[in-house]
């Protein structure tokens, strides 16, 4: 007889950031995790994790609002079934609750887990298999202080710890913002490759001219310059220049990529597993991409390690990751509730071995975070 779910557990845990990190429509300074923990019949122990940026400044869900979802809805529908099948539990969620993908995403890494344990098997053989052992992850410069930043970059160079930096931008005048780059990207020239993140804050007309600003300036990719629902203008805009928009919000599962594509829009996308619902409603997102000629990159809401190497998991399984990933969440946060952290060298991180997501949780460690 397989084994059934016995227990779920959502847990809020809140750790503080290294440094104020500047989006363009909150700063944050401490990072707040709902951490899953999912047990099954024979005792095996499922991790997973939801988490967000700024709360509902954001979008839709907060940490408490998963947390809420998890217990008050996920674990009834959950409970007792049996713990192997994730397709038909999947199912049996989105059949109960629309939305909600932050907190399905750690119902899924959970079940993907505790699968992996069980079959003593990494979690991306679940997934089909790692083509990649070890995954290019970038740094994103958000103190919104020049001279800080390009000291920043700089000895992240010389560390070989990263050679691709992305800047948040858009709380700030135009002209402004674009100085702030420039000035960037000129200090470490070829040695790396500068992106922006918009988040959403121009509109259509502002953001023709920041892009032409930031073309000339030399910048790589400009991600979700206009409004998510506005998919009109970033096809616009895709075909306007030769500068890529990578589009993030515009873009959470597989219906929304067909939607863009077959609009026309040639770019990148952000793949995250938390805005698909979980690392296999992401990688159907790149499926559709991938057959609409469209780049990937590897996203994040700057999960945890937890969280971060589910998502690693799943891009380790694609033969192409076109933009790299900004999968650096761990690295922003002063400590970590995990027993073993993530190897990060040579511009990027090394795939966990072991069964499941090969994490395990430092009990002390989680004891001292979680909120109380």
């Amino acid at each position: 007889m397989s084994a059934t779910i016995q227990s779920i557990e959502a847990i809020l845990v809140d750790i503080p950031t290294i440094r104020p990190h500047q989006l363009s429509m909150t700063t944050m300074a401490i990072q707040t995790m709902v951490i899953v923990r999912m047990k099954d019949s024979n005792g095996i122990e499922g991790l997973g994790e939801a988490t967000t940026i700024g709360g509902l400044a954001y979008g839709p869900e907060s940490p408490e609002s998963v947390k809420l979802t998890i217990d008050t809805y996920f674990a009834p529908l959950l409970l007792g079934q049996p713990a192997d099948n994730i397709n038909t539990l999947r199912v049996r969620l989105d059949a109960s609750t629309r939305g909600n993908n932050l907190a399905k995403s750690a119902i899924e890494t959970a079940l993907l887990d505790m699968l992996g344990k069980r079959l003593n098997r990494p979690l991306s053989d679940l997934l089909g298999g790692a083509i990649h052992q070890h995954i290019p992850v970038l740094w994103t410069l958000a103190s919104g202080d020049t001279a800080k930043d390009i000291d920043e970059a700089q000895s992240l160079i010389a560390a070989k710890r990263h050679c691709d930096f992305k800047l948040k931008i858009g709380s700030r005048a135009l002209m402004d913002d674009v100085r702030h780059v420039a000035a960037i990207k000129a200090a470490v020239g070829d040695s790396a490759s500068v992106r922006v993140d918009v988040n959403q804050a121009w509109d259509e007309a502002t953001a023709a001219k920041g892009m032409a600003e930031l073309q000339a300036a030399g910048i790589d990719l400009v991600e979700q310059p206009t409004p998510m629902k506005d998919l009109a203008a970033l096809v616009r805009l895709s075909v306007k220049f030769h500068l890529p928009i990578l589009a993030d919000e515009a873009v959470s599962d597989a219906t929304d990529m067909f939607s863009l594509a077959s609009a026309g829009f040639a770019g990148a996308v952000a793949l995250k597993i938390s805005k698909a619902g979980g690392p296999l409603r992401a990688l159907e997102v790149a499926t559709v991409a991938s057959a609409a000629g469209i780049g990937l990159y590897g996203g994040t809401l700057l999960e945890g390690t937890i969280g971060s190497v589910a998502a690693l998991h799943a891009w380790s399984t694609l033969e192409k990751i076109h933009w790299g990933t900004e999968m650096f969440g761990p690295l922003l946060m002063k400590d970590d509730i995990v027993v073993n952290r993530l190897n990060f060298h040579d511009n990027g991180v090394a795939l966990p071995t072991g069964p499941g997501l090969g994490v395990d949780i430092d009990e002390d460690k989680l004891t001292y975070y979680r909120r109380k």
